[in-house]
């Protein structure tokens, strides 16, 4: 089972590797990969719900798909999102919330969209012995305030801010921290001066690590980000395959002889 401990030993070391998923039977897979790290996203809004935000993902449903990820999963570390206003509103309901993750779904740590207001929550969840891995950058929750999903970063006076809240994160007693859509020479110098691993996803080659969506990387989703990139093609797979179902139903060809069992007992009833 990789540990917080296994994952900031990598750091500098050894690349990680980060997938995204939502139910048993892909964390079985991703597991079986040798992936270290399975993130329950809230991006299952996007993936799997039909939503066009994560915003709308509620903490039940993060709940429930981290329990399907955790049944799935032997080795890797299991990591749940928490949901928009899950954390941050007050304190006591932040921590409960992590602590319930922790104690009722079989994960080993949440992450946090970050930003000023998580610096002294990442200390206390810390300190209560909930692993937090953070994110900065890009963080899909602020939809709203951002009017779409911008690159991060990109002025002087933006890129120290997300280099600020690094070093405050990791003193805090974050184990990890994600870097979203930021140019990678941000992602570079973030890297190199913080000790805890650096997680990247659109943040270019020089993070400790890269995550993606599961359902981008294998090529799933109808649609991925220009940063992402597909080693695959189920989407196309899983079309042919319903087409030749379809097919197969109405001509009649299935289901054949093989597909059916006759018992000989039974002749004389009809």
């Amino acid at each position: 089972m990789v540990s917080v401990r296994d994952l900031r030993a990598k750091a500098g070391e050894e690349p990680i590797t980060m997938l995204t998923a939502y139910d048993a039977p892909t964390a079985e897979l991703v597991d079986d990969a040798g992936v270290d790290v399975v993130l329950v996203g809230d991006s299952v809004g996007n993936a799997m719900l039909g939503y066009e935000t994560t915003v709308p993902v509620s903490f039940d449903a993060i709940a429930h798909h981290t329990s399907a990820v955790a049944r799935g999963v032997e080795d890797a570390m299991v990591v749940a999102d928490m949901p928009f206003l899950s954390f941050g509103s007050d304190e006591a309901t932040s921590v409960e919330n992590a602590g319930t993750l922790l104690k009722e779904t079989g994960c080993e740590a949440v992450k946090l969209e970050c930003g000023p207001h998580t610096v002294d929550l990442t200390r206390r969840l810390v300190e209560l012995g909930i692993p937090v891995m953070a994110h900065l950058g890009l963080t899909p929750q602020h939809v709203n305030q951002y009017g779409g999903f911008p690159r991060q970063g990109t002025d002087a006076e933006s890129a120290e801010r997300i280099l600020d809240l690094a070093r405050e994160h990791e003193d805090a007693g974050a184990f990890s921290l994600v870097l979203e859509h930021v140019p990678s020479n941000l992602a570079a110098r973030v890297t190199e001066t913080i000790d805890i691993p650096t997680i990247g996803i659109g943040a270019g080659p020089d993070c400790d690590g890269q995550v993606l969506v599961f359902h981008d990387a294998v090529g799933l989703s109808e649609w991925s980000p220009s940063f992402a990139k597909r080693f695959g093609d189920v989407r196309g797979e899983m079309e042919s395959a319903v087409s030749s179902y379809v097919e197969a139903v109405e001509s009649g060809s299935f289901p054949a002889d093989e597909h059916s069992h006759e018992e000989a007992e039974l002749d004389d009833l009809y």
